[in-house]
């Protein structure tokens, strides 16, 4: 970031992100965000989910650089430090975050399409076990599966739910997609994959009225789904903002080494 720059600033809606957010209003003037050039959110990794989608809704994307006011904090900085809230910004490394692309078609017929930023995951909706076909780039690779569910996650969402469903940790720059299974139970061996990410993914939903599946593409969610597709959306570009030395880079490739 340039040394002289306009901020705009989201707080999450807990005391703890709010107090903060007027702690720093007192020493730094912000704008509304269609005229700054960086976004700083405080809050968790759900409220920095938040405020990326709110920026791709808006059409408008511009660097975001978070502050821990929230739980685990993976995308976000430490909250407290001896420089000013606009040296650390301008000190602050890049990194590049490419979302996932969902389109879904219910049983209406109609079709709906999401962004994720961590992952897409098709999920039972009842007591039923899903049952689900995969195709790979128009290619069936898996004629049936049945399970609780699906995810496509990428890198930066692959130390989430995730790893969580027993999928691989994917570093940043890795080029590569995790396709976890979530409690499969036929083929019972089959422990997922890791695809490229310049393919595309479909599923199609065997049996959906009987085994009627969701769709949520990190937080949101569409029900009786009968087909989804996946692709990376290579064309948007999200930009987030770390202090040097602790990028969320370093902590996904550190993540692999934590037992």
């Amino acid at each position: 970031m340039p040394p002289s720059h306009r901020l705009a600033i989201m707080p999450s809606d807990t005391d703890r992100a709010r107090e903060a957010a007027e702690i720093l209003r007192q020493s730094t003037d912000f704008v509304p965000l269609a005229e700054a050039d960086a976004l700083v959110v405080l809050g968790g990794d759900g409220h920095m989910l938040h405020c990326l989608h709110h920026m791709l809704d808006q059409g408008r994307v511009i660097p975001a650089y978070g502050l821990n006011y929230g739980t685990v904090g993976f995308m976000m900085n430490k909250p407290k430090s001896s420089r000013p809230l606009e040296e650390r910004i301008s000190r602050a490394k890049p990194l590049a975050v490419t979302p996932l692309e969902m389109v879904a078609t219910t049983g209406s017929g109609v079709e709906e399409r999401f962004c994720a930023i961590n992952e897409v995951s098709l999920l039972r909706e009842t007591r039923q076990t899903a049952k689900l076909e995969i195709s790979v780039n128009g290619k069936v690779r898996l004629p049936e599966l049945f399970c609780d569910g699906i995810l496509v996650a990428t890198p930066a969402g692959s130390t989430a739910y995730n790893l969580s469903a027993n999928g691989p940790i994917l570093p940043m720059g890795s080029n590569m997609l995790a396709l976890t299974p979530i409690s499969p139970f036929r083929p019972r061996r089959w422990r997922g994959a890791i695809i490229p990410d310049h393919y595309e993914m479909q599923f199609r939903v065997i049996e959906p009225v009987k085994r009627p599946v969701a769709v949520v593409a990190d937080q949101k969610e569409l029900r009786d789904v009968h087909a989804v597709q996946v692709r990376v959306a290579h064309e948007m570009k999200l930009q987030l903002l770390f202090d040097p030395g602790l990028t969320l880079e370093e902590r996904i490739f550190a993540e692999q080494f934590h037992f």
